[in-house]
């Protein structure tokens, strides 16, 4: 027998019972990482790799904020600058998340990788829908009550 918070006893029949009543929340975890002063956070499953010292090689013919491709151990994976893609001023000191999109493998170009998070699903809020948040699927606030926007990885590399 166990002490219940009501100060009663309870078997351990009762107890279970009682944990069972108790609904789980649903968490995924994301990678936070920063970009212009904005918190933006992408699916953990999705990070296949963070990098920070590699030559990226220009390539011609590509959107401009495709910055060009890095070879990562035999692989060429493009690099997309964030900052460029969200219509931002350009950086030049540069974190890189490696990503996997539906099954391609894409660099992120990002200020600074922050933190892996616990988001509960149940939690993240719909944005309004404009041209400018094209890339935003959602917004969840952080503990430390700055605001973490979804980034919808698929929509990111679509025009």
């Amino acid at each position: 027998m166990q002490q219940t918070d009501e100060g009663l006893f309870a078997t351990e029949d009762q107890m279970d019972d009682y944990t069972e009543q108790v609904p789980e929340i649903q968490t995924e975890k994301y990678l936070i990482f920063s970009s212009d002063g904005l918190m933006y956070g992408i699916k953990a499953e999705q990070v296949k790799d963070i990098i920070t010292d590699y030559a990226i090689t220009y390539v011609p013919h590509v959107p401009n904020y495709v910055k060009g491709v890095i070879n990562l151990r035999g692989q060429i994976i493009p690099m997309v600058d964030i900052r460029l893609r969200l219509g931002k001023l350009p950086k030049d000191n540069f974190c890189g998340i490696v990503v996997d999109v539906d099954g391609n493998m894409v660099g992120l170009l990002v200020d600074m990788v922050e933190k892996m998070v616990d988001v509960p699903l149940d939690s993240i809020l719909p944005v309004p829908t404009t041209n400018s948040q094209a890339t935003v699927s959602g917004m969840w606030t952080l503990p430390d009550g700055n605001t973490m926007l979804e980034l919808d990885s698929e929509l990111l590399l679509h025009e």
